[in-house]
């Protein structure tokens, strides 16, 4: 990638950093997560790089998918075959699309067919907040969370509200939502409902037939209090119809169904002991319309953790257990597959003065691949009120999912990818509205596996070599926040010397957003380099330009409006698939509360 692109980034940077310091310093945000440790803390004390997407930044994106929302986070890089609904991965700090684990309301949405989530069905209507940790986690969430882990946590009512609103924009989209919730002193309850439909673009670059899309998606939930207890039950469901081009570039569509189902009790044992429970179901199914061809993939698991709160520690352990069935028939030939997986986790977190520690230790018993081990061991010290140094090492796993064994080019033979990793971190924070953090990782992934385009099989190489490192600053000020970052990484087959593929090497991201009175204006800039593509085809960079906006009309009326890609750059994250060309939307929202 030319830096060209990025010197008036730099420029813009630099002018928007200096006026930024000289405004005063505002208290740090009290902001409290949960994924990075499976417990609550603020999220300053997490020690492996988090980072939060907030409502207000889902609201002032109008994104129409989860994608579009992670796509400007740096060190995550998206790969889409076209556009609105066509299949999407996410390649998060330089590891495969399968590696980011991702978890809505801490239930796990990869599927055991294909193994990366279907974060292109996931409507931001129905998110609270997004939180996604960098870095290895197999110890707290067992398979798939080489790279980090994207938890989705979905909407709650704070008392009583009603939302909604309607929009419309290019390529003939539509879209209406509807949310309303109670919140009282021993019960709550709730219910956002989201329509989206699309006449689309073509999404092959080598053909000019458009395609559709439509989703339908839904959440529930409902909690009670019994004394010390809650039971809540949480319900979210997207449904609908993807229209594509199949290989051979004839229009094809498929219809969808993806859903959660989630039964959780929590209980507060003592003043320092909780208990937490989630029984939940999982299903991924698609089915192709054309022919008799489809995919299944329907998992109930059982996940229990115990959390007790000692003067300098905090000791948690957990029980998990799952049993998934996963069946496909493609072209005439599929597999009807059972996988029961096992674990046992335990993790201490310890605070001594300016020292804090975690160690986390899983062992999971796998009914394909017998027992497996995965570990974290990190550490944080503040230097001083301003320094914070952090030092993290992961040994994670990926399990090969029905698919990789027994799918088109699989692979029953296929051994788990195993990662070791480590990572380093200085953060400055002078006060509360400026943060500096730089983050160095590497890590190898020993047994990664791999398509072979001479054999058209899966097949494990011998290692991939990662390495990377990010420049992050951000400032929050009383009327607008600016936030930055750059990466360099190289994601390599350690065996051959080739990249990794639909991974960019350089990328810079760029968010701005002014409070101009009542009203909002937004500027998010992704400038990424180039990437390879299977047969050595090399994908060019790109400068991708968004521009959003809220008005408020009165108390309780608001218009927002997007332009996305302002300068119509044609690029492409997948060979032969394009991507959105300039295009626009605006939405009509009601709230009352």
């Amino acid at each position: 990638m030319s830096t060209k692109p990025l010197l008036p980034l730099a420029v813009a940077l630099s002018l928007l950093a200096a006026t930024a310091s000289l405004a005063a310093d505002l208290p740090p945000r009290d902001i409290i997560i949960v994924t990075a440790t499976r417990t609550a803390i603020p999220l300053d004390d997490a020690i492996v790089p988090v980072t939060v997407i907030s409502r207000e930044d889902i609201e002032l994106s109008l994104a129409s998918d989860l994608a579009e929302l992670l796509r400007f986070e740096a060190g995550v890089d998206i790969g889409r075959n076209g556009g609105p609904g066509q299949a999407t991965s996410v390649f998060l700090r330089g590891t495969e699309s399968n590696h980011t684990l991702v978890l809505i309301d801490g239930v796990r949405i990869n599927p055991g067919t294909i193994g990366g989530a279907a974060i292109q069905h996931i409507s931001p209507e129905v998110i609270e907040r997004i939180e996604i940790v960098k870095g290895a986690r197999s110890a707290l969430f067992g398979t798939d969370a080489i790279g980090g882990v994207i938890n989705i946590i979905t909407r709650r009512a704070t008392d009583a509200h009603f939302e909604s609103g309607a929009g419309v924009g290019s390529f003939g989209s539509r879209s209406a939502y509807v949310s309303a919730g109670y919140r009282g002193s021993d019960n709550e309850y709730g219910i956002t409902v989201d329509w989206q439909s699309t006449d689309g673009f073509s999404p092959r670059s080598d053909a000019d037939i458009d395609r559709g899309y439509d989703n339908i998606s839904a959440n529930l939930y409902a909690a009670r209090n019994f004394g010390r207890s809650e039971i809540s039950l949480r319900h979210w469901r997207a449904e609908g119809n993807v229209e594509y081009l199949d290989f051979f570039l004839t229009p094809v569509d498929q219809d969808f169904e993806n859903s959660t189902t989630a039964i959780t009790l929590e209980t507060i044992v003592s003043d320092a002991a909780t208990s937490k429970l989630i029984v939940s179901q999982v299903r991924d199914h698609s089915r192709q319309n054309q022919a008799a061809d489809f995919v299944e993939s329907d998992r109930l698991s059982m996940d229990w953790q115990y959390t007790h709160a000692f003067t300098d520690h905090t000791l948690t352990a957990g029980l998990f257990a799952s049993d998934e069935k996963a069946k496909t028939l493609s072209f005439g030939t599929g597999f009807d597959e059972d996988t029961g997986v096992r674990a046992v986790f335990l993790q201490d977190q310890w605070r001594h003065g300016r020292l804090r520690t975690l160690h986390a230790l899983r062992l999971t018993d796998h009914e394909t691949f017998g027992r497996q081990t995965a570990w974290n061991a990190e550490y944080a010290i503040d230097i001083s009120a301003a320094w914070t140094l952090n030092l993290g090492f992961g040994h994670a796993f990926r399990a090969p999912d029905a698919t990789d064994r027994f799918g088109f080019g699989g692979d029953p033979n296929l051994q788990p990818e195993v990662s070791n990793e480590a990572q380093l971190g200085l953060r400055f924070a002078p006060g509360g509205a400026h943060r500096v953090d730089i983050e160095v990782y590497a890590s190898t992934i020993d047994d990664l596996i791999e398509f072979n385009l001479q054999t058209f099989t899966l097949q494990n190489i011998d290692q991939a070599k990662i390495r990377g490192a990010q420049l992050g600053y951000e400032y929050r000020g009383e009327t607008y926040s600016l936030r930055a970052e750059l990466v360099r990484q190289e994601a390599d087959n350690r065996t051959t010397g080739s990249r990794l593929l639909r991974r960019a090497e350089e990328s810079m991201t760029l968010s701005f957003v002014q409070d101009i009175g009542e009203h909002r204006l937004g500027i998010a800039v992704l400038a990424s380099g180039d990437r390879e593509d299977f047969g050595g085809v090399r994908l060019a960079g790109y400068v991708l330009i968004d521009l959003t906006g809220q008005i408020r009309l009165g108390k309780s009326w608001q218009l927002n409006a997007r332009i996305e890609n302002l300068f119509d750059r044609r690029y492409e994250t997948a060979k032969n698939f394009r991507m959105q060309p300039r295009s626009s939307f605006v939405e009509l929202r009601y709230r009352w509360k």
